[in-house]
Protein backbone atom coordinates (compact mmCIF):
# COMPACT_ATOMS: atom_id res chain seq x y z
CA UNK A 1 0.00 0.00 0.00
CA UNK A 2 1.87 2.74 -1.17
CA UNK A 3 2.00 5.79 1.53
CA UNK A 4 2.18 8.95 -1.05
CA UNK A 5 -1.68 7.53 -1.42
CA UNK A 6 -2.25 8.60 2.05
CA UNK A 7 -0.48 11.66 1.92
CA UNK A 8 -3.37 13.57 1.02
CA UNK A 9 -6.05 12.88 3.26
CA UNK A 10 -3.21 12.83 6.06
CA UNK A 11 -1.70 16.33 5.44
CA UNK A 12 -2.97 19.62 6.42
CA UNK A 13 -3.76 22.27 3.84
CA UNK A 14 -3.05 25.94 5.01
CA UNK A 15 -6.21 28.44 5.11
CA UNK A 16 -5.14 30.19 1.81
CA UNK A 17 -5.25 27.17 0.47
CA UNK A 18 -8.58 25.76 1.65
CA UNK A 19 -9.95 29.49 0.66
CA UNK A 20 -8.01 29.66 -2.79
CA UNK A 21 -10.00 26.30 -3.43
CA UNK A 22 -13.20 27.41 -2.23
CA UNK A 23 -12.94 30.72 -4.39
CA UNK A 24 -13.21 28.51 -6.74
CA UNK A 25 -17.06 27.98 -6.04
CA UNK A 26 -17.08 31.98 -6.10
CA UNK A 27 -15.50 32.31 -9.15
CA UNK A 28 -17.86 29.77 -10.99
CA UNK A 29 -21.60 30.84 -9.76
CA UNK A 30 -20.93 33.82 -12.29
CA UNK A 31 -21.12 31.94 -14.90
CA UNK A 32 -23.94 29.52 -13.60
CA UNK A 33 -26.50 32.79 -13.18
CA UNK A 34 -25.36 34.83 -15.61
CA UNK A 35 -25.02 32.27 -18.16
CA UNK A 36 -27.48 29.66 -17.45
CA UNK A 37 -30.09 30.94 -15.22
CA UNK A 38 -30.54 34.85 -15.59
CA UNK A 39 -29.54 36.70 -18.30
CA UNK A 40 -28.14 34.38 -21.59
CA UNK A 41 -31.35 32.19 -21.73
CA UNK A 42 -33.47 35.45 -22.36
CA UNK A 43 -31.04 36.61 -24.30
CA UNK A 44 -31.23 33.81 -26.46
CA UNK A 45 -34.81 33.20 -26.61
CA UNK A 46 -35.83 37.12 -26.91
CA UNK A 47 -33.63 38.55 -29.41
CA UNK A 48 -31.04 35.82 -30.74
CA UNK A 49 -34.24 33.72 -31.73
CA UNK A 50 -36.82 36.52 -32.11
CA UNK A 51 -39.00 34.65 -29.81
CA UNK A 52 -39.66 32.52 -32.32
CA UNK A 53 -41.91 29.09 -31.21
CA UNK A 54 -38.55 26.84 -31.28
CA UNK A 55 -37.25 29.12 -28.65
CA UNK A 56 -37.12 27.03 -26.44
CA UNK A 57 -36.64 23.73 -27.51
CA UNK A 58 -33.39 25.35 -29.27
CA UNK A 59 -31.75 26.25 -25.84
CA UNK A 60 -33.06 23.32 -24.65
CA UNK A 61 -31.16 20.97 -27.14
CA UNK A 62 -28.43 23.21 -26.35
CA UNK A 63 -28.24 22.78 -22.85
CA UNK A 64 -28.67 18.72 -23.29
CA UNK A 65 -26.10 18.37 -25.85
CA UNK A 66 -23.75 19.77 -23.62
CA UNK A 67 -24.52 17.49 -20.77
CA UNK A 68 -25.00 14.90 -22.77
CA UNK A 69 -20.97 14.94 -23.60
CA UNK A 70 -20.24 15.75 -20.36
CA UNK A 71 -21.67 13.04 -18.78
CA UNK A 72 -19.96 10.67 -21.02
CA UNK A 73 -16.19 12.60 -20.94
CA UNK A 74 -16.28 12.85 -16.76
CA UNK A 75 -15.22 9.24 -15.93
CA UNK A 76 -12.94 9.09 -18.56
CA UNK A 77 -11.13 12.31 -17.74
CA UNK A 78 -11.73 11.88 -14.13
CA UNK A 79 -9.16 8.12 -14.95
CA UNK A 80 -6.99 10.27 -16.80
CA UNK A 81 -6.10 12.46 -14.04
CA UNK A 82 -5.84 9.46 -11.67
CA UNK A 83 -3.02 8.32 -13.37
CA UNK A 84 -1.01 11.12 -13.69
CA UNK A 85 -2.45 13.91 -15.96
CA UNK A 86 -2.79 16.26 -13.05
CA UNK A 87 -5.98 17.61 -11.84
CA UNK A 88 -5.18 21.05 -11.61
CA UNK A 89 -3.65 21.11 -15.82
CA UNK A 90 -7.09 19.81 -16.83
CA UNK A 91 -9.13 22.48 -14.80
CA UNK A 92 -7.39 24.89 -15.98
CA UNK A 93 -7.95 23.65 -20.11
CA UNK A 94 -11.77 23.58 -18.67
CA UNK A 95 -11.51 26.55 -17.36
CA UNK A 96 -9.89 28.14 -19.83
CA UNK A 97 -12.23 26.67 -22.65
CA UNK A 98 -15.24 28.03 -20.16
CA UNK A 99 -14.16 31.52 -20.16
CA UNK A 100 -12.67 32.17 -23.67
CA UNK A 101 -16.27 30.59 -25.01
CA UNK A 102 -18.31 32.88 -22.57
CA UNK A 103 -16.24 35.81 -23.71
CA UNK A 104 -17.48 35.20 -27.25
CA UNK A 105 -21.07 35.27 -26.56
CA UNK A 106 -20.73 39.22 -26.51
CA UNK A 107 -20.46 39.02 -29.87
CA UNK A 108 -23.96 37.43 -30.33
CA UNK A 109 -26.17 39.06 -32.05
CA UNK A 110 -29.79 38.43 -33.06
CA UNK A 111 -30.36 35.67 -35.60
CA UNK A 112 -26.91 33.78 -34.99
CA UNK A 113 -28.25 31.14 -33.46
CA UNK A 114 -26.14 28.49 -35.07
CA UNK A 115 -23.46 30.71 -32.93
CA UNK A 116 -25.35 30.94 -30.14
CA UNK A 117 -25.86 27.83 -29.48
CA UNK A 118 -22.38 25.99 -30.40
CA UNK A 119 -20.55 28.68 -27.73
CA UNK A 120 -23.43 27.65 -24.80
CA UNK A 121 -22.52 24.19 -25.59
CA UNK A 122 -18.81 24.76 -25.24
CA UNK A 123 -19.00 27.22 -22.48
CA UNK A 124 -20.96 24.46 -20.46
CA UNK A 125 -18.49 21.73 -21.30
CA UNK A 126 -15.91 23.75 -20.20
CA UNK A 127 -17.59 24.90 -17.06
CA UNK A 128 -19.25 21.14 -16.27
CA UNK A 129 -16.37 19.32 -16.55
CA UNK A 130 -13.85 21.09 -14.78
CA UNK A 131 -16.04 20.48 -12.18
CA UNK A 132 -14.77 16.64 -11.86
CA UNK A 133 -11.58 18.29 -11.05
CA UNK A 134 -12.15 20.53 -9.14
CA UNK A 135 -14.34 18.19 -6.69
CA UNK A 136 -11.29 15.72 -6.41
CA UNK A 137 -9.43 18.36 -4.87
CA UNK A 138 -11.76 17.93 -1.87
CA UNK A 139 -10.14 15.21 0.09
CA UNK A 140 -6.18 16.73 -0.94
CA UNK A 141 -6.87 19.88 1.36
CA UNK A 142 -9.15 18.53 3.76
CA UNK A 143 -9.05 15.53 6.31
CA UNK A 144 -12.40 12.77 7.27
CA UNK A 145 -13.31 14.86 10.26
CA UNK A 146 -13.35 18.00 7.64
CA UNK A 147 -14.85 16.91 4.52
CA UNK A 148 -18.23 18.02 5.54
CA UNK A 149 -16.68 21.35 6.75
CA UNK A 150 -14.42 22.81 3.55
CA UNK A 151 -17.09 21.39 0.87
CA UNK A 152 -19.57 23.57 3.01
CA UNK A 153 -17.06 26.88 2.71
CA UNK A 154 -17.15 26.36 -0.85
CA UNK A 155 -20.45 26.38 -1.73
CA UNK A 156 -21.02 29.17 0.73
CA UNK A 157 -19.10 31.28 -1.30
CA UNK A 158 -20.39 29.78 -4.16
CA UNK A 159 -23.89 31.38 -3.17
CA UNK A 160 -22.35 34.39 -2.11
CA UNK A 161 -21.16 34.42 -5.69
CA UNK A 162 -24.35 34.48 -7.26
CA UNK A 163 -25.36 37.27 -5.32
CA UNK A 164 -22.26 39.48 -5.84
CA UNK A 165 -22.22 38.32 -9.57
CA UNK A 166 -26.42 39.81 -9.30
CA UNK A 167 -25.48 42.70 -7.88
CA UNK A 168 -23.16 43.63 -10.42
CA UNK A 169 -25.07 43.31 -13.23
CA UNK A 170 -28.58 44.53 -12.07
CA UNK A 171 -28.21 48.22 -13.61
CA UNK A 172 -27.48 46.79 -16.82
CA UNK A 173 -30.15 44.42 -16.49
CA UNK A 174 -32.67 47.24 -15.67
CA UNK A 175 -33.20 48.75 -19.14
CA UNK A 176 -35.04 45.49 -20.51
CA UNK A 177 -34.24 43.75 -23.03
CA UNK A 178 -35.04 46.38 -25.49
CA UNK A 179 -32.35 47.79 -28.52
CA UNK A 180 -31.17 50.48 -27.15
CA UNK A 181 -29.98 48.21 -24.58
CA UNK A 182 -28.53 45.42 -25.64
CA UNK A 183 -25.37 46.26 -25.83
CA UNK A 184 -25.57 46.29 -22.11
CA UNK A 185 -27.07 42.93 -21.51
CA UNK A 186 -24.20 41.42 -23.92
CA UNK A 187 -21.81 43.01 -21.85
CA UNK A 188 -22.75 41.36 -18.66
CA UNK A 189 -21.69 38.15 -20.50
CA UNK A 190 -18.25 39.61 -20.48
CA UNK A 191 -18.61 40.41 -17.04
CA UNK A 192 -19.29 36.72 -16.09
CA UNK A 193 -16.13 35.69 -18.22
CA UNK A 194 -14.14 38.16 -16.24
CA UNK A 195 -15.85 37.40 -12.95
CA UNK A 196 -14.78 33.84 -13.44
CA UNK A 197 -11.54 34.23 -14.97
CA UNK A 198 -10.01 36.62 -11.78
CA UNK A 199 -11.49 34.81 -9.28
CA UNK A 200 -10.29 31.08 -10.31
CA UNK A 201 -6.87 32.37 -10.32
CA UNK A 202 -6.02 31.97 -6.66
CA UNK A 203 -6.48 27.83 -7.01
CA UNK A 204 -3.62 27.83 -9.69
CA UNK A 205 -1.21 30.08 -8.07
CA UNK A 206 -1.80 28.56 -4.35
CA UNK A 207 -3.52 25.38 -4.56
CA UNK A 208 -0.69 22.12 -4.67
CA UNK A 209 -1.31 19.27 -6.87
CA UNK A 210 -0.67 15.94 -6.54
CA UNK A 211 1.51 14.54 -9.08
CA UNK A 212 2.41 10.75 -9.48
CA UNK A 213 3.66 9.45 -13.29
CA UNK A 214 2.08 11.13 -15.54
CA UNK A 215 3.54 11.85 -18.51
CA UNK A 216 3.11 13.85 -22.03
CA UNK A 217 4.37 10.91 -23.86
CA UNK A 218 1.49 8.62 -22.63
CA UNK A 219 -1.63 7.86 -24.35
CA UNK A 220 -4.22 9.36 -22.09
CA UNK A 221 -7.26 8.59 -23.56
CA UNK A 222 -6.36 4.99 -23.59
CA UNK A 223 -5.18 4.56 -20.25
CA UNK A 224 -8.25 6.75 -19.37
CA UNK A 225 -10.75 4.19 -21.27
CA UNK A 226 -8.84 1.30 -20.05
CA UNK A 227 -8.83 2.29 -16.07
CA UNK A 228 -12.37 2.96 -16.18
CA UNK A 229 -13.02 -0.86 -17.77
CA UNK A 230 -11.13 -1.70 -14.68
CA UNK A 231 -12.96 -0.32 -12.35
CA UNK A 232 -16.63 -1.34 -13.80
CA UNK A 233 -15.38 -4.59 -13.65
CA UNK A 234 -14.02 -4.60 -10.01
CA UNK A 235 -17.41 -3.14 -8.84
CA UNK A 236 -17.62 -5.70 -6.60
CA UNK A 237 -14.66 -3.90 -4.26
CA UNK A 238 -16.40 -0.59 -4.73
CA UNK A 239 -20.03 -1.53 -3.69
CA UNK A 240 -20.45 0.99 -1.45
CA UNK A 241 -19.54 3.48 -3.64
CA UNK A 242 -21.98 2.31 -5.99
CA UNK A 243 -24.73 2.37 -3.88
CA UNK A 244 -24.57 5.77 -2.77
CA UNK A 245 -23.98 6.51 -6.51
CA UNK A 246 -26.67 5.22 -7.14
CA UNK A 247 -28.93 6.45 -4.20
CA UNK A 248 -27.51 10.13 -5.08
CA UNK A 249 -28.64 9.97 -8.51
CA UNK A 250 -32.79 9.61 -7.67
CA UNK A 251 -32.31 12.11 -5.38
CA UNK A 252 -30.23 14.84 -6.77
CA UNK A 253 -33.13 14.07 -9.79
CA UNK A 254 -35.53 15.43 -7.34
CA UNK A 255 -33.51 18.84 -5.78
CA UNK A 256 -32.80 19.90 -9.86
CA UNK A 257 -35.81 19.38 -10.87
CA UNK A 258 -37.38 21.77 -8.08
CA UNK A 259 -34.90 24.42 -8.41
CA UNK A 260 -35.47 24.50 -12.62
CA UNK A 261 -39.47 24.47 -11.90
CA UNK A 262 -39.39 26.74 -8.84
CA UNK A 263 -39.81 29.78 -10.49
CA UNK A 264 -42.63 28.74 -13.33
CA UNK A 265 -44.66 27.37 -9.97
CA UNK A 266 -44.22 30.74 -8.34
CA UNK A 267 -45.35 32.69 -11.45
CA UNK A 268 -47.66 30.20 -13.05
CA UNK A 269 -49.35 28.23 -9.73
CA UNK A 270 -48.82 31.17 -7.26
CA UNK A 271 -49.43 34.38 -9.74
CA UNK A 272 -46.39 36.10 -8.33
CA UNK A 273 -44.76 38.71 -10.31
CA UNK A 274 -41.21 38.56 -11.56
CA UNK A 275 -39.73 41.34 -9.00
CA UNK A 276 -41.36 38.84 -6.44
CA UNK A 277 -39.73 36.32 -8.12
CA UNK A 278 -36.59 37.70 -7.87
CA UNK A 279 -36.78 38.50 -4.13
CA UNK A 280 -37.84 34.69 -3.46
CA UNK A 281 -34.13 33.49 -5.07
CA UNK A 282 -32.20 36.03 -2.99
CA UNK A 283 -33.53 34.59 -0.03
CA UNK A 284 -33.21 31.34 -1.34
CA UNK A 285 -29.27 31.64 -1.74
CA UNK A 286 -29.29 33.37 1.40
CA UNK A 287 -30.38 31.08 3.56
CA UNK A 288 -27.98 28.40 0.93
CA UNK A 289 -24.97 30.03 2.45
CA UNK A 290 -26.05 29.48 6.10
CA UNK A 291 -26.99 25.64 5.02
CA UNK A 292 -24.45 24.77 3.84
CA UNK A 293 -22.14 25.77 6.52
CA UNK A 294 -24.46 24.89 9.18
CA UNK A 295 -25.18 21.15 7.70
CA UNK A 296 -21.74 21.10 7.25
CA UNK A 297 -20.67 21.35 10.78
CA UNK A 298 -23.25 19.63 11.69
CA UNK A 299 -21.91 16.64 9.26
CA UNK A 300 -18.66 16.82 10.98
CA UNK A 301 -19.96 16.46 14.74
CA UNK A 302 -22.49 13.65 13.60
CA UNK A 303 -22.17 11.97 10.05
CA UNK A 304 -22.39 12.47 6.59
CA UNK A 305 -25.16 9.93 6.40
CA UNK A 306 -26.93 11.52 8.92
CA UNK A 307 -26.99 14.90 7.92
CA UNK A 308 -28.21 13.35 4.46
CA UNK A 309 -30.93 11.93 5.59
CA UNK A 310 -32.24 14.94 7.79
CA UNK A 311 -31.75 17.26 4.54
CA UNK A 312 -33.97 14.47 2.35
CA UNK A 313 -36.51 14.76 5.05
CA UNK A 314 -36.48 18.50 5.27
CA UNK A 315 -36.50 18.07 1.28
CA UNK A 316 -39.90 15.68 1.52
CA UNK A 317 -41.44 18.35 3.77
CA UNK A 318 -40.95 21.27 1.57
CA UNK A 319 -42.58 19.30 -1.06
CA UNK A 320 -45.72 18.16 1.36
CA UNK A 321 -45.99 21.93 2.08
CA UNK A 322 -45.67 23.09 -1.87
CA UNK A 323 -48.59 20.79 -2.53
CA UNK A 324 -51.21 22.53 -0.20
CA UNK A 325 -49.70 26.10 -0.18
CA UNK A 326 -51.69 28.56 -1.29
CA UNK A 327 -50.22 32.18 0.12
CA UNK A 328 -47.18 33.30 -1.95
CA UNK A 329 -45.84 35.18 1.43
CA UNK A 330 -45.59 31.67 2.98
CA UNK A 331 -43.75 30.70 -0.32
CA UNK A 332 -41.04 32.84 0.72
CA UNK A 333 -41.01 31.21 4.09
CA UNK A 334 -40.86 28.22 2.11
CA UNK A 335 -37.89 29.38 0.18
CA UNK A 336 -35.48 30.29 3.11
CA UNK A 337 -36.15 26.18 4.24
CA UNK A 338 -35.46 25.03 0.75
CA UNK A 339 -32.29 27.14 0.90
CA UNK A 340 -31.44 25.45 3.73
CA UNK A 341 -32.04 22.18 2.24
CA UNK A 342 -29.87 23.18 -1.23
CA UNK A 343 -26.55 24.38 1.00
CA UNK A 344 -26.94 21.04 2.61
CA UNK A 345 -27.57 18.52 -0.03
CA UNK A 346 -24.72 19.62 -2.20
CA UNK A 347 -22.30 19.94 0.22
CA UNK A 348 -22.85 17.10 2.21
CA UNK A 349 -23.43 14.86 -0.63
CA UNK A 350 -19.87 15.67 -1.85
CA UNK A 351 -18.44 15.56 1.60
CA UNK A 352 -19.87 11.98 2.08
CA UNK A 353 -18.65 11.03 -2.07
CA UNK A 354 -15.12 12.05 -0.68
CA UNK A 355 -15.48 9.81 2.52
CA UNK A 356 -16.16 6.50 0.96
CA UNK A 357 -14.15 6.76 -1.80
CA UNK A 358 -10.46 4.89 -2.07
CA UNK A 359 -7.48 7.75 -2.52
CA UNK A 360 -6.31 6.30 -5.74
CA UNK A 361 -10.11 6.41 -7.59
CA UNK A 362 -11.15 9.48 -6.22
CA UNK A 363 -10.57 11.87 -9.31
CA UNK A 364 -11.96 8.78 -11.09
CA UNK A 365 -15.05 8.10 -8.80
CA UNK A 366 -15.52 12.06 -9.34
CA UNK A 367 -15.92 11.74 -12.61
CA UNK A 368 -18.47 8.87 -12.25
CA UNK A 369 -20.08 11.46 -9.35
CA UNK A 370 -20.70 14.23 -12.14
CA UNK A 371 -22.15 11.52 -14.55
CA UNK A 372 -24.88 10.80 -12.34
CA UNK A 373 -25.36 14.01 -11.26
CA UNK A 374 -25.57 15.45 -14.91
CA UNK A 375 -27.68 12.71 -16.00
CA UNK A 376 -30.28 13.04 -13.35
CA UNK A 377 -31.05 16.48 -15.21
CA UNK A 378 -32.99 15.04 -17.56
CA UNK A 379 -35.28 12.25 -16.04
CA UNK A 380 -36.88 14.28 -13.11
CA UNK A 381 -37.92 17.44 -15.15
CA UNK A 382 -39.11 14.88 -18.00
CA UNK A 383 -41.40 13.73 -15.32
CA UNK A 384 -42.41 16.79 -13.74
CA UNK A 385 -43.51 18.44 -17.10
CA UNK A 386 -45.47 15.71 -18.30
CA UNK A 387 -48.00 14.66 -14.89
CA UNK A 388 -48.01 19.25 -15.07
CA UNK A 389 -49.46 19.14 -18.69
CA UNK A 390 -51.78 16.07 -18.33
CA UNK A 391 -52.48 16.95 -14.50
CA UNK A 392 -51.23 20.18 -12.77
CA UNK A 393 -48.63 21.56 -10.93
CA UNK A 394 -49.47 20.52 -7.79
CA UNK A 395 -49.70 17.35 -8.66
CA UNK A 396 -46.43 17.16 -10.40
CA UNK A 397 -44.71 18.38 -7.10
CA UNK A 398 -45.62 15.04 -5.64
CA UNK A 399 -43.37 13.27 -8.49
CA UNK A 400 -40.60 14.91 -6.70
CA UNK A 401 -41.81 13.60 -3.41
CA UNK A 402 -41.14 10.04 -4.89
CA UNK A 403 -37.75 10.81 -6.26
CA UNK A 404 -37.11 11.78 -3.07
CA UNK A 405 -38.10 9.32 -0.90
CA UNK A 406 -36.56 6.42 -2.98
CA UNK A 407 -33.30 8.67 -2.79
CA UNK A 408 -33.36 8.26 0.94
CA UNK A 409 -34.97 4.99 1.61
CA UNK A 410 -31.25 3.79 -0.87
CA UNK A 411 -29.38 5.91 0.97
CA UNK A 412 -29.67 3.54 4.36
CA UNK A 413 -27.81 0.62 2.60
CA UNK A 414 -24.89 2.99 2.10
CA UNK A 415 -21.80 2.25 4.91
CA UNK A 416 -19.75 5.20 6.17
CA UNK A 417 -16.85 4.47 6.34
CA UNK A 418 -13.35 6.57 5.94
CA UNK A 419 -12.23 4.46 2.39
CA UNK A 420 -8.63 3.39 2.43
CA UNK A 421 -6.29 2.45 -0.32
CA UNK A 422 -6.71 -0.68 -2.57
CA UNK A 423 -3.84 -3.28 -1.39
CA UNK A 424 -3.29 -3.54 -5.10
CA UNK A 425 -2.88 0.31 -5.68
CA UNK A 426 1.13 1.62 -6.32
Amino acid sequence: MSSILHSPSSRTATRWQIFSWALFDFAHTAFYVLILTVGYPLYFKEIVTANSGQGDFLWGSAFSISMLIVAFISPIIGAVADYGAGKKRFLGIFTTLCVLATSSLFFVEAGMIFLGMALLIISNIGFEAGLVFYDAFLPEISTPRSYGRVSGYGFALGYVGSLVSLAVVFPLYAGGFVAGNLINIRFSFLIAAAFFFVFALPLFFFLPDKQRTGSLKLNFIKIGVTRLRTTVQQYPQYRNVARFLISYFIYIDGVNTIIIFSSIFARETLHMDISEIVVYFAMVQTSAIAGSILFGILADHTTHKQTLSITLLLWLGIVAIAFVIQDKWMFYGLGVLAGLALGSSQSTSRGLMSLITPPEKRTEFFGFYSFFGKASAILGPVVFGFVSSYLNQRVAILSIGFFLLTGLLLLQRVEERVAESSPTAT
